[in-house]
């Protein structure tokens, strides 16, 4: 009997706090970093470089998936790469009291976002290997309903604390390191949840033999770029967010910026309520309407629009840069923005899941959502340099001329002849 309940247990309990533990790395690698580091008074080029290295990991993690399936279980990987995330969250935490500090946290940042990227590889593994076919389609908005509220817990509620305690203490360096802190010790505590919680699944074993994988590797990644024109699907999943790729890096130093920089001097807890909390909320409406509309109009005909809708985060930037207003418009600009981008952004997700076809559907999907990684992290490299260059007004404007490229490609790519 114990056998049986540890093969299969109810997904509710360990569904929601997988897919939230895979969401929380992610939001403070990829966004909260970005605003510790302005926070502690590393300059817009800088955190915009250094920061954008963090990517390549999810770039990169369809070359490693063959390693996680043919070496130990899904269940191992997830407990490992949680544990350590445990550790490499404990030692930024420890780092931020140091003069070096900017070196050591960004190869933690590093170190981290490898093993966020496993985690995610072996928890989308484990998710076909302990739920039927039924459960599958039943969570599928569950566990992407928790990435979110992850999300939003990284981005608003850990940002807004910091900034409760940076106000309160006056010590930066001390509020940022309890808040990672405190994000090491809920880490802590998933890992030991799911320790005993996560079932033990009848196919979750080592995969084929190395040899084997390394065929069906180059089967893979021949198929995807022997697809129907290759080079402009390509172009489309790199250009599509080109100018969201630039402006999302400068979008929390712009609010915490002053305005005699152009910035809008939001405090620390502000961001976190504004672009943290009400932003992503916004975000993750705009992406279920988003799949609404998809579902009753198709992909063909839904697009065009909103291809021109994901861009109009870059116009609601140009009019804050240009008129500075206070927090209270501000609130309603960001969710404005966001729930304009999660609408937009639906639609290149399908295109994406249109792409994935044939016998390596699954791995056909990872690389394209590894070419996306891309897209977003090159432009991120060099967007820190632009804002210096040009001013936060005119580096906004080049983000909406930026976006044009992407329309572009919609003349050009394959589209699919039925609903999505």
């Amino acid at each position: 009997m114990a056998v049986a309940q540890r093969t299969s247990r109810n997904p509710w309990t360990f569904i929601p706090t997988l897919y939230f533990a895979e969401g929380i790395p992610y939001i403070l690698i990829n966004a909260v970093s970005v605003i510790f580091y302005k926070r502690m008074g590393i300059d817009n080029a800088t955190l915009a470089f250094w920061t954008s290295f963090l990517y390549l990991p999810w770039v990169l993690k369809m070359f490693w998936g063959p390693l996680v399936d043919t070496h130990s279980t899904k269940r191992l990987w997830i407990l490992g790469t949680q544990f350590a995330m445990t550790v490499f969250l404990g030692l930024i935490a420890a780092a931020i009291q140091l003069p070096v500090f900017f070196a050591i946290t960004l190869i933690a940042f590093f170190a981290a976002a490898f093993v966020s990227a496993t985690h995610d590889i072996s928890a989308d593994g484990f998710y076909l290997l302990a739920l039927n076919k039924d459960d599958q389609s039943l969570f599928v908005g569950i566990r992407s309903t928790f990435y979110r509220f992850a999300m939003i817990f990284g981005q608003g509620l850990i940002v807004w604390l910091a900034g409760r305690m940076e106000t309160s203490t006056g010590n930066i360096p001390g509020s940022w390191s309890a808040a990672f802190g405190i994000s090491a010790a809920l880490f802590l505590i998933l890992s030991i949840y799911h320790r005993f919680m996560l079932p033990y699944p009848a196919g979750d074993h080592a995969g084929t033999t190395a040899t084997t994988q390394r065929s069906a590797f180059v089967d893979v990644f021949t198929s995807y770029f022997k697809q129907e024109k290759v080079v402009i699907v390509i172009a489309f999943i790199l250009l599509y967010r080109f100018g969201e790729a630039f402006l999302v890096k400068m979008a929390s130093p712009f609010f915490l910026d002053t305005r005699q920089v152009g910035g809008l001097a939001l405090t620390t807890s502000e961001v976190g309520i504004v672009y943290g909390t009400i932003g992503l909320a916004c975000l993750l409406t705009g992406g279920i309407v988003g799949g609404i509309v998809l579902k009753k109009y198709g992909l063909r005909k839904c697009l065009w629009p909103m291809a021109f809708i994901v861009n109009l985060p870059a116009y609601v930037y140009i009019f804050l840069s240009q008129t500075q207003p206070s927090v209270y418009l501000v609130a309603p600009m960001v969710a404005l923005e966001q729930f304009s981008y999660g609408f937009g952004f639906a639609a290149y997700m399908v295109f994406l899941m249109f792409l994935a076809r044939g016998e390596f559907k699954t791995s056909h999907y990872a690389i394209s959502t590894g070419i996306m990684a891309l897209g977003m992290m090159l432009p991120g490299f060099v967007s820190g340099y632009l804002q210096r260059l040009l001013g936060y007004q005119h580096f906004f404007i080049l983000t909406a001329v930026l976006g044009i490229p992407g329309i572009i490609t919609l003349f050009f790519i394959p589209m699919p002849e039925d609903k999505a």
